[in-house]
């Protein structure tokens, strides 16, 4: 034992990795007493001084789970935040084992929904309170203020309200960045999604990057300056703040910038793959997100790009095809458009995944106060978040992003720039996955009519799948094979 409080403490938290003990002492420093434990003992004891060091915090530390639950005041409340799957279930177990009826346990880890829902039921066969917690913001956010997303048990989402409303972050307009999200395990798949948004949101704000800096030969000092512009406008966003951070960091181990110097080889862990499986499965388009993905494999093939680099370099194709004279000014302006549509995009296919998921699963998830709680303390926290929840209270059913009457007008006003940057792209070599996918989605979203009527046509040909008609109801069959033989005879 590490510490022992003088009377019961208020909540638990096991899992004493960076995060943990970032929320730990966030609780700790919101007034509410905390005991903490984890599986090595030297975490327990790094948390246990930490709190000492950040102003004498009611963290109390613990060696063994039993002593760990027996010293939270009852009905217990304990937060996990173990690595997803196994490690999950072996926490529990041997919490579990040391607990009572009506305790509760919530998991603040980026979890796949179905093993919250699983476990949830396990927990009710032994008289525990199960919650599903998502948890964005970071090491920073969970220490300063994250973004929370429960669900599940409606009860055990009671029990800590008063402790999560003043733990989670606080937006001046809107209140604290949490909500009951809806039952079962929504409060993992919101953060899933959340999630998918994120990987979106970093790919395409890396094109535009490339794009400035492969084609418009801006320098590192003049990204940096263009991105913090950017921040104080509709753009802004935790995500461009950081990366004008990034572009002005300089490299303490040689010369020139830091971010020259990072390889091009992007890491996940999970839940960007996991939103693009939901997509397939609900059958929404999500391209701008699956584009991500794409672009991250991609990027872990390193050495047989440097291959193919080499190859095609000797064919006559350099990294850039046509190095092309740009007005900079014209540049940054039509790229910044083209970023802007290409986020709204972005964000319309992950809200369209959640209110798929909450019809199929029954959830009556509210999208709106979604967009509310990702305002503040999340990674994707952005200023246009107070519009996407305005346009979802002006209709709780909007189809898509894309309808709504202001979004629609900004889609409209920035097409232009859009194309013109994918064209500059395409045409210098660069890919933009992300820029065009969001594009065709766009451009297919608006047209009345589509050319999946000869995809349909083709189907009914080799498969007999049948097709519908614009001028009769009903099912068709041609013998399309037959008539065709006729024809050419």
């Amino acid at each position: 034992m590490a510490a022992q409080s003088p009377k019961p403490t208020r909540i638990g938290l096991a899992g004493l990795a960076v995060m943990g003990q970032n929320l730990a002492l966030n609780i700790a420093e919101k007034g509410f007493s905390i005991s903490v434990y984890n599986r090595s003992a030297s975490k327990v004891d790094e948390t246990v001084e930490r709190a000492k060091l950040e102003g004498d915090l009611p963290v109390f530390g613990f060696h063994d789970p039993e002593s760990f639950v027996h010293s939270i005041q009852k009905p217990r409340v304990i937060i996990m935040l173990v690595k997803a799957g196994a490690p999950v279930d072996q926490t529990i177990k041997s919490l579990s084992a040391y607990m009572e009826k009506g305790d509760c346990i919530i998991d603040g880890g980026n979890e796949w929904y179905e093993n919250t829902e699983r476990r949830e039921k396990a927990m009710a066969e032994l008289g525990l309170l199960y919650l599903g917690m998502g948890v964005s913001g970071g090491e920073e956010g969970a220490r300063n203020g994250p973004s929370l997303m429960p669900g599940g048990s409606f009860e055990a989402y009671k029990r800590i309200e008063d402790i999560i409303h003043k733990v989670a972050a606080q937006v001046p307009d809107s209140g604290p960045c949490v909500t009951y999200v809806g039952k079962g395990g929504s409060g993992n798949f919101v953060k899933m999604i959340h999630n998918g948004i994120e990987y979106g949101d970093m790919q395409l704000i890396a094109e535009a990057y490339d794009v400035l800096k492969s084609v418009g030969k801006l320098s590192n000092e003049e990204l940096r300056d263009v991105f913090y512009e950017w921040n104080k406008g509709e753009l802004q966003s935790f995500l461009i703040e950081i990366t004008a951070d990034i572009f002005g960091v300089k490299d303490v181990q040689g010369d020139g910038y830091l971010v020259d110097k990072v390889l091009d080889k992007t890491g996940m862990k999970g839940t960007g793959k996991w939103t693009v499986q939901q997509a397939a499965e609900l059958s929404v388009a999500a391209p701008t997100i699956e584009a991500s993905l794409d672009s991250r494999f991609l990027s872990g093939l390193k050495e047989e790009r440097v291959e193919a680099s080499k190859l095609f370099k000797a064919g006559g194709f350099g990294d850039i095809l046509t190095d092309q004279e740009v007005d900079k000014a014209k540049l940054i302006h039509d790229v910044r458009q083209a970023l802007y549509a290409s986020k709204i995009c972005s964000y319309a296919q992950g809200m369209n995944l959640i209110r798929a998921k909450s019809i199929e699963k029954g959830w009556d998830l509210k999208l709106g106060e979604l967009a509310r709680i990702w305002k503040g303390g999340c990674i994707i926290r952005a200023i246009f978040l107070d519009r996407i929840k305005k346009a979802y209270d002006r209709n709780a059913d909007l189809a898509n992003l894309l309808v709504d009457p202001e979004f629609a007008q900004e889609m409209i006003e920035r097409q232009s720039a859009w194309r013109r940057v994918v064209c500059l792209s395409i045409n210098a070599g660069i890919s933009t996955p992300g820029m065009s996918a969001s594009l065709a989605y766009f451009d297919s979203y608006r047209r009345e009519r589509l050319p999946a009527n000869l995809v349909q046509a083709q189907r009914d040909y080799f498969g007999a799948h049948t097709y519908e008609r614009t001028d009769i109801p009903g099912s068709f069959h041609t013998e399309w094979f037959k008539i065709a033989k006729n024809i050419n005879n």
